[in-house]
């Protein structure tokens, strides 16, 4: 029997509702998305250095000296006069810049992904009234695999690097010291990615993210088993991914270093892979070992770096919809905690406050023998449960 046709009347409402509305919320996206002639152009000047012209223009420095015709290597705090650059160039470098960057129909899709993965979990993930001796149809991968297809494909490859959670944990703090040209619309975009964060245990990270997602579909390849079954101790993945939280901060206030403006994360992010744009040479290793580790560690990139993964596992503490455990029934046989691919599901257990990150994979909803884990919102009860 196929897992479509165990699905109750209720159900494949919600399953046809929560599509269309997927649907229609990146159509309004995309007939959103303002055209190349709408699009405002920044106010750049020759006497403004590269280092100044970047973030005006939402570019990397290596971006805009090439954009200029100047080498890679050219001196980025000299007036862009000094390097024989004319206004008429650096009007129509910023033109062409800022076309290319923050494509607002990526919001709609970070939203509709989030949408389905919420249904999913809360709903649809196994048939009203299944026993648990069926336990193993319910939450099936494909719908998943899917919107991780489509997260990395389209939100990704085709739509591009901009925007995405770990620039909107990462702008906000660059607005404070002058770096973005609207504060507003910093905090917009940081407000948004935490509040997907907060509708569900990081939905927005595990089945909307691109590199998130092409980290997670390189990690379900069915290899390495044996190096998969260790999990990095959460102490340290959080620990390492904190510090480098911490010391972002601290260099980009200018704290340490003694000059403010400096970022980190723009030396190791990832998510150049997607403009196909690689600046210096620590941005292509990060992206390779990230990938390469994902074989074998859970979202390596995730767990060890990204300053949005460190901020939305904060978020985690007031997470809507999540993995909720029926004290009642659970006899601790650790049936979740193996199949979690991180030590999440062992602290949700234990009642951990401050435990690992929930990328709300599912892996953990079909394996427990006693039915006692659901992923659920506050207060809500367990529709179908079925003793039988």
């Amino acid at each position: 029997m196929s897992y479509y046709s165990q699905l109750s009347a209720s159900q494949r409402l919600w399953l046809f509702g929560s599509l269309a509305a997927a649907v229609a919320l990146v159509a309004v996206g995309w007939a959103l998305e303002p055209a190349d002639d709408e699009i405002e152009i920044p106010t750049v000047t020759v006497e403004m250095s590269i280092r100044e012209v970047a973030p005006k223009v939402g570019a990397t420095g290596f971006a805009v000296a090439k954009e200029l015709g100047l080498p890679g290597s050219a001196a980025k705090d000299r007036p862009l006069r000094e390097l024989g650059v004319e206004q008429a160039k650096l009007d129509e470098t910023a033109a062409h810049l800022a076309s290319h960057h923050g494509r607002t129909v990526k919001y709609y899709l970070y939203a509709a992904l989030t949408l389905l993965g919420l249904v999913f979990l809360v709903r649809l993930g196994r048939p009203d009234g299944s026993p648990v001796s069926q336990r193993k149809t319910w939450y099936p991968r494909a719908p998943y695999i899917f919107a991780l297809l489509v997260a990395t494909v389209v939100g990704g490859f085709l739509l591009g690097k901009s925007p995405n959670p770990m620039e909107g944990a990462v702008k906000i703090f660059k607005g404070m010291v002058g770096l973005q040209p609207s504060i507003l619309a910093v905090v917009l975009a940081f407000v948004f990615f935490v509040g997907l964060a907060i509708v569900g245990n990081k939905l927005v990270c595990g089945w909307a993210c691109p590199f998130g997602a092409l980290q997670e579909l390189i990690y379900s390849l069915p290899i390495l088993r044996r190096l998969k079954r260790r999990k990095v101790p959460f102490w340290l993945s959080n620990t390492i991914r904190g510090s480098l939280f911490v010391l972002m901060l601290l260099l980009l206030f200018g704290v340490v270093g003694g000059k403010r403006g400096f970022v980190i994360y723009h030396f190791i992010n990832p998510f150049n892979l997607f403009a196909y744009d690689f600046d210096t040479l620590s941005i292509l290793a990060a992206v390779v070992v990230a990938l390469v580790l994902s074989l074998a560690v859970y979202r390596p990139f995730c767990q060890f770096v990204c300053p949005f993964g460190f901020v939305s596992w904060l978020a985690e503490r007031v997470s809507l919809a999540r993995v909720r455990i029926d004290r009642d029934r659970c006899t601790q046989c650790g049936a979740c905690a193996r199949a979690c691919p991180l030590p999440a599901a062992k602290h949700i257990i234990e009642g951990k406050r401050f435990g690992a990150d929930c990328y709300s994979c599912a892996r953990c909803l079909a394996v427990c023998p006693e039915d006692a884990i659901r992923y659920r919102l506050p207060g809500s009860r367990c529709e179908g449960r079925d003793d039988s």
